[in-house]
């Protein structure tokens, strides 16, 4: 959804500048800047996820490692 409100919000602020609408221009910038946040907030759960996964992943196979031992 980051993504899209950026989009949006870049298309408000040009809006805005071609217009010669300081108040639009405003509220463009604001929601690009919104949605920015909002797509790097999403990126970085999905990095934590793979992260996640991956040491999962490590323990499972150190579980087994221990197990073959004995």
């Amino acid at each position: 959804m980051g993504a899209f409100e950026e989009a949006k919000g870049k298309v408000k602020e040009a809006v805005g500048d071609l217009t010669n609408n300081p108040d639009l221009e405003r509220e463009g910038e604001a929601q690009k800047d919104r949605g920015k946040a909002e797509r790097e907030a999403t990126e970085a759960r999905v990095e934590a996820k793979a992260h996640e996964t991956k040491a999962k992943a490590k323990e499972a196979e150190q579980r087994a490692a221990e197990s073959a031992k004995k």
